[in-house]
């Protein structure tokens, strides 16, 4: 079971991290190998995977607006082609890239859970994707949020599966993948938000009925203590999401990149010390 006071301090844990590109599953299962949890048990990663939920409904509540008028053009533009402006080629780029990670994830689901949940991968995925953002970051941007098309959206959600890997960071892929691709830093954010909204809410509803019975079962982490971390992880999420489009408008991703690594390397030391069990 996940004590009520854990529960809270992995609920900022996820807030904070979900939408910075520093991996918030990275820092949730070393959050968790410290409290003392047995980091690939199944009701431990469901809980991972359902808490955030609680982030994609601040990012929801947050880009409400935005939601609505995609939303709004993609249907106008279904029943009328004339109406197929920018907004509904970002539904359709929104749609094909959640397909894809989608697809990916139902494939790779038994590895994502087992192998890849060791903090060696977390670890090595900091670091290395630190490097990649790096060189990301320093590309020209030539592109607006209003040039992203059905192609930007497939492509990034191939890139956005490299996230499944603990440690690369699901916004830090897709931020990444679109710097490559010419957007600049603040259309890269963006996009990364619509993308992740349907994912992690697609993955956090599968594992809550998947996973029902183990997590309030005996031996589960507990209905409880999903909940608060659910509702935690929401609120200090939308503070979040609020402070990372102010902070990427003026600077880029270097002092990002400069922690993944701090950190990546402080994992190895603290495993190779013992303290931490990978």
């Amino acid at each position: 079971m996940i004590t009520w006071w854990h529960s809270i301090i992995l609920g900022i844990v996820e807030g904070i991290t979900e939408f910075l590109p520093v991996s918030s599953t990275g820092h949730l299962t070393i959050a968790e190998s410290l409290l003392g949890y047995q980091i690939d048990a199944p009701t431990v990663t469901a809980y991972t995977a359902i808490i955030q939920v609680g982030a994609m409904l601040a990012a929801v509540i947050y880009f409400w607006k935005d939601i609505v008028r995609i939303a709004t053009a993609f249907f106008s533009g279904i029943t009328n082609p004339r109406k197929r402006c920018t907004d509904y080629q970002m539904a359709l780029a929104i749609i094909g890239g959640f397909a894809v990670t989608a697809v990916v994830a139902l494939l790779t689901k038994p590895l994502i859970e087992g192998p890849l949940r060791s903090l060696w991968f977390v670890a090595g995925g900091l670091i290395i994707w630190a490097l990649v953002m790096y060189c990301g970051d320093r590309m020209w941007p030539w592109r607006g949020e209003d040039s992203i098309r059905l192609k930007d959206g497939l492509i990034l959600g191939l890139i956005q599966c490299l996230s499944l890997i603990p440690g690369v960071s699901r916004s830090g892929a897709t931020i990444v993948g679109g710097l490559f691709m010419g957007l600049d830093r603040v259309a890269a954010t963006r996009f990364s938000f619509f993308l992740g909204i349907p994912t992690l809410v697609a993955a956090g509803g599968m594992q809550a009925v998947s996973e029902f019975s183990a997590i309030g079962g005996a031996g589960g982490v507990g209905w409880g203590a999903t909940i608060i971390g659910t509702v935690v992880s929401g609120v200090v999420a939308y503070a979040s999401i609020a402070w990372l489009l102010r902070f990427v408008s003026t600077n880029n991703f270097t002092a990002f990149v400069i922690y993944r690594i701090i950190i990546g390397f402080v994992m190895v030391g603290l495993i190779c010390a013992g303290i931490m069990i990978a």
